[in-house]
């Protein structure tokens, strides 16, 4: 019996509920994923309880030779990894990497342009219930009704309008590529900083099966999780470190700072204060795993799992935002099926298929009801499954959207799923 179980068998037995959902569901939450057992080891382990406010070879505390060497790993394969110049791996989260990329590009009250939430954007691209739309002026630029794809026309024509400083690329429910090189040809015709947050498809960039933003974004956010599928957190990272353009010196020596050593600064001190070395060290990890070439056949599978789930649904009358998926994620309008996002999240969860409601571009609905729901590939991928199972599993999804609330439908479908999952155990007991 474990330690938990113990010392707080209440708590434990939670533990083994959440393990016992996991391995016997449907995960199909777009930003969920599993990692390895090696990177839950990591996280676990006794570098949970080391203090290290600072940076490598700069903290202000002593014993920190050895959580040094696993940041300085975790900062060397990232670099690798995405063919970064420089990166910060302390960012508790996204938002806190957005965070700090807006302190060191931005002033209060500064103008932004994001990606709508409704058209596929992320609260932290300007948001008004968000820091970045109570801290930062913000307009938003939308998807192509006749597409669904982001509409260059009128990014080009918000920018010339309005000149914001910063603008985002990126979103947490946008099925296509990101068009890096459009977004910094209209950043440069309004003299703009150009930020990707690749929360969503970093994994799929750091394996090469979607274009990556380093040669054309100044700075480039992203989560750990996700496609990366390593632990919770974030990274900040430039292709190319350069002179920062507000003039702002090296106290003592008078040189003109690097940018990188603003975003260290913006970082911590100031939006966080000491870093969670575990979860660093189980970043260096997951990072490993995405170096080798095992990985690049991951996500090559995470693409195909998607596509195949969007053209079953395309044969089943279902309206896919831009009409399919580039990537991990498939975005579906259900007005034409008579349900709400809301509804079907609920039946499918009883049936053991989660996802979640989502709005969509131009959507009637509420954010708490939707008109929409968002499908992921990753967790599925992870554990094996293939085309075949993605089938099975659209068509499970189709018969409870067209029977919503049908109890026998769904208690059959939850013990085929049942049976399904064993043959895919997460993880190997």
């Amino acid at each position: 019996m474990s330690n938990l179980a113990n010392s707080d068998p209440e708590l434990f037995g939670i533990l083994q509920k959440e393990a016992e959902r996991e391995e016997s569901t449907i995960e199909l939450i777009a930003s969920e994923n599993f990692t390895s057992q090696a990177v839950m080891e990591m996280v676990g382990g006794v570098m949970t309880n080391k203090y290290a406010e600072g940076y490598p070879g700069k903290r202000y505390y002593g014993g920190c030779d050895v959580v040094d060497e696993a940041e300085n790993m975790a900062r060397d394969r990232l670099k690798k990894l995405f063919g970064a110049e420089y990166v910060n791996v302390q960012p508790h989260s996204g938002s806190q990497a957005n965070m700090a990329v807006f302190m060191t590009f931005l002033k209060p009250g500064d103008l932004i342009m994001g990606l709508d939430l409704a058209h596929g954007g992320h609260l932290t691209h300007g948001s008004v219930v968000n820091f970045s739309g109570q801290l930062y002026k913000s307009i938003f630029y939308h998807v192509s009704k006749k597409t669904g794809r982001v509409d260059f026309d009128e990014v080009k024509a918000l920018a010339l309008e309005h000149r914001p400083k910063l603008i985002i690329c990126g979103g947490s429910a946008y099925p296509r590529h990101i068009e890096f090189q459009k977004f910094r040809e209209i950043a440069n015709s309004v003299d703009a900083f150009l930020m990707a947050d690749i929360a969503h498809p970093s994994g799929l960039v750091a394996s090469g099966v979607h274009p990556s933003p380093m040669p054309y974004c100044d700075v480039v956010t992203s989560t750990t999780h996700k496609t990366l599928r390593g632990p919770r957190g974030g990274i900040i990272m430039m292709g190319k470190d350069f002179e920062n353009p507000w003039g702002k010196k090296a106290p003592k020596s008078g040189r003109t700072k690097m940018v990188s050593e603003l975003i260290d600064a913006s970082v911590m001190p100031g939006v966080q204060g000491g870093p969670l070395m575990h979860v660093i060290a189980a970043k260096a990890v997951a990072f490993g795993e995405a170096l080798k070439p095992s990985f690049r056949t991951y996500t090559e599978e995470i693409i195909k799992n998607a596509k195949t789930m969007a053209e079953e649904f395309l044969k089943l009358n279902y309206k896919l935002v831009s009409g399919g998926t580039d990537t991990h994620v498939v975005l579906i309008d259900l007005t034409n099926k008579n349900i709400t996002g809301r509804e079907a999240e609920k039946y499918l969860g009883q049936a053991g298929i989660h996802l979640n409601k989502n709005m969509v571009p131009f959507d009637t609905k509420s954010p708490f009801v939707t008109s929409g729901i968002r499908v992921g590939s990753p967790a599925l991928t992870t554990r094996g499954m293939g085309a075949d199972v993605m089938r099975e599993i659209v068509r499970w999804i189709d018969t409870i959207i067209t029977k919503p609330g049908n109890e026998h439908i769904i208690k059959s479908i939850r013990q085929d799923i049942r049976t399904l999952c064993a043959k895919y155990p997460i993880y190997k007991h």
